[in-house]
């Protein structure tokens, strides 16, 4: 059916007479059919292939396979109806050109929208799916598939030396859209293999994550643009100009890209690692390209640039042994036995539950001060992520506890004055 023959079927009479031909009316009661036999065999086979997903392996590729065979059980059938339907209409000429033919272009795009619908669940992408499938099947039921493609190509422009058409570029958008699509789910695929292995950190699976992500989105605009007919080599300028622009106005940008894959590399900081910088103390919750998220006790998620993680003095409490020594300085009255109060400091911090016994915490005498005997209780914890305040406070507590329980004191400061000269009128006030 032509562009012509089309239009002219518009008019009213046209379009009464069409749907009253003997051929359109066969035609339209075997669409209604195949219709009820499609619906029918859906029903009877459908719960057969559910059950044969269910018994595979959620991630086995059988049971991908039969999941995705559920879900386009239905247009799989109409389109093997309509390719019986056409066997038999052809050689008794209904015309099927008319109804089923049309009918099988739009059957076999609902089964690519319902392929790829399995595959993934961004809206955008199945809105992009959806009006391409259902477009080009429209666009050859009319039978202006072919002249539109014509016209497409008849429109170009020069790049260089070369001439590129819109139906090119078309071609070649819809080639990069498909690989950004197929890489996206490659390097999800291969993020949970590279996730699964057990021997390697977890720095380095993120670097490993990013690099093939990285490398699967490069190639697939290299295939793109030589799909299009571009001249890569053509691009070599651009690209030094474009690296002397990132250069000077992205320095920081590139700094700490370099700084992330610097830390990922060398593993001085890794996800899960205790680390204080700049008055910022929490634990890594991921290592980012231009950032890592560093989350505080008090739940704030702080990002900071990867190039302060390289350049400024970290702290890092977990580096390479969780077990972190906390001090507590402390003074009690010269009138008290430091032995008695060191063995009830040690007693105190053995009775909190997150001091370790081993390394066994120590106490040491460091000086006589002005108003006090100096006392230093050190204890070791293993888990730096749950706080440090927290259980200084715990052992401080248990410290008061016991010196109250044994009379030992904790002095106040003290002062002597001494008052050289005292006027005769002030000594006359005295007692």
């Amino acid at each position: 059916m032509n562009t012509t023959i089309f239009l002219e079927k518009l008019h009213w009479e046209n379009i009464k007479s069409f749907w009253l031909e003997p051929s359109i009316l066969i035609q339209g009661g075997i669409l209604l059919g195949m219709l009820l036999v499609a619906v029918l065999l859906t029903r009877l086979t459908k719960p057969l292939i559910k059950s044969l997903s269910e018994k595979s392996e959620e991630d086995s590729w059988s049971g991908k396979a039969w999941r995705h065979l559920e879900r386009v059980l239905a247009p799989v059938y109409l389109i093997l109806l309509c390719i019986v339907s056409l066997v038999i209409a052809d050689p008794l000429k209904l015309g099927s050109e008319s109804l089923i033919r049309p009918f099988a272009s739009a059957a076999t795009a609902w089964a690519i929208y319902r392929l790829v619908s399995g595959f993934t669940q961004s809206r955008a992408w199945l809105r992009l799916i959806a009006v391409i499938a259902f477009g080009l099947a429209a666009l050859h039921s009319f039978g202006l598939l072919e002249a539109t493609m014509e016209v497409l190509e008849l429109i170009s422009f020069k790049v260089g030396d070369r001439t590129i058409s819109v139906l090119g570029l078309l071609n070649g958008v819809a080639i990069l859209l498909f690989l950004l699509w197929i890489s996206s789910l490659l390097g999800s695929s291969g993020e949970k293999k590279i996730r699964s292995l057990p021997h390697l950190p977890p720095s380095l699976q993120v670097l490993l994550t990013k690099i093939l992500r990285v490398l699967l989105i490069f190639l697939s605009f290299v295939v793109a643009l030589s799909t299009i007919g571009l001249d890569l080599s053509s691009f070599a300028l651009l690209g030094g100009a474009i690296g002397v622009g990132i250069g000077f106005g992205l320095q920081k940008v590139v700094s700490n890209l370099v700084s992330g894959l610097i830390l990922l590399l060398d593993r001085s900081i890794k996800p899960g690692d205790v680390i204080e910088i700049d008055g910022t103390y929490g634990w890594i919750n991921s290592l980012r390209a231009r950032y890592a998220s560093v989350i505080t006790r008090d739940g704030k998620e702080h990002l900071i640039p990867n190039e302060d993680l390289i350049t400024n003095r970290v702290v890092n409490w977990s580096f390479s042994d969780r077990n972190v020594r906390v001090r507590v300085p402390l003074g009690i009255s010269y009138d008290n036995e430091p032995r008695e109060a060191i063995r009830l400091c040690l007693e105190a911090s053995r009775s909190v539950d997150r001091t370790l016994q081993d390394p066994e915490p120590r106490c040491l005498l460091t000086g006589f001060g002005d108003n006090s005997v100096d006392l230093e209780l050190r204890f070791w914890i293993d888990d730096p992520s749950n706080g440090v305040g927290n259980v200084r406070s715990a052992v401080m507590l248990a410290i008061w506890d016991k010196f109250k329980e044994n009379g030992i004191q904790i002095p106040y400061p003290q002062r002597d004055l001494h008052i050289k000269n005292l006027s005769t009128e002030l000594k006359d006030r005295l007692p």
